[in-house]
């Protein structure tokens, strides 16, 4: 009798296990798959209503590059377009880079630099799950383009270089990246994403620097997010 209490025992526990697996297993493929399906389709929608509401607002004297009235926290103001990661590449940037903000789309650091403005625009992206827009980010090289197009116009950056951080390095994101307390002369775009995949250990850094700005009336130049003419 007892041996068999013990191997009733033995065999629920066994089940528990098993289900606790699979439950775990379930849990991991929602986080690496289902939330990929979900944010992709949303950050596809609200780049298309982003466009729309470009493409229908009035024409304005401002240019890009001028700082912006402050965006309120949680809204999406821009898109970004990064040739190299696809010739469709397009992601919504949001005000805030709170998690919940992270979700939707890329985020803008508060109180960092206006697109085209001087100083240092900084934007943060999962590396993986919610759509992870910047899981390819360490395929950027320098020369490459960068765009943020805004109601204005467009921001038009180069790639200059990357390094790798550890998460208390707040520095990367300073007017002047890397340089706190510097005054800044120039328009930079800071990237951040978690490195490596799958790991917060670390932070992965693209600097890009403006090198020009379009006003929306005038459009991009033909061929300027045309993937197949960068440098492979």
């Amino acid at each position: 009798m007892r041996h068999r209490t013990i191997r009733w025992a033995v065999g629920g526990l066994g089940d528990l296990l098993v289900t606790a697996g699979l439950v775990l297993l379930l849990f991991v493929g929602w986080q690496l798959w289902w939330t990929d399906v979900e944010a992709n389709r949303d950050q596809s929608s609200t780049v298309q209503e982003l466009s729309r509401d470009f493409t229908a607002a009035p024409p304005r004297a401002t240019r890009p590059g001028t700082q912006p009235s402050p965006v309120e926290f949680g809204t999406a103001f821009a898109i970004l377009r990064i040739p190299r990661l696809g010739d469709d590449y397009a992601r919504p940037i949001f005000e805030g880079t709170d998690y919940e903000t992270l979700k939707k789309g890329v985020g803008h650091y508060r109180g960092t630099a206006g697109a085209g403005a001087v100083g240092n625009m900084a934007i943060a992206g999962h590396r993986t799950t919610y759509g992870r827009p910047f899981h390819d980010i360490e395929q950027l090289r320098e020369g490459d383009t960068v765009v943020v197009e805004t109601r204005t116009g467009y921001s038009v950056y180069a790639v200059q270089r990357h390094t790798i951080v550890f998460p208390t390095a707040v520095d990367v994101i300073a007017p002047v990246p890397e340089k706190p307390g510097a005054r800044p002369q120039g328009a930079w775009l800071t990237l951040t994403a978690c490195h490596p995949k799958y790991s917060a250990a670390q932070r992965y850094i693209v600097f890009a620097r403006l090198v020009r700005t379009y006003p929306r009336a005038d459009g991009l130049p033909a061929g300027l997010l045309d993937v197949s003419r960068k440098a492979a």
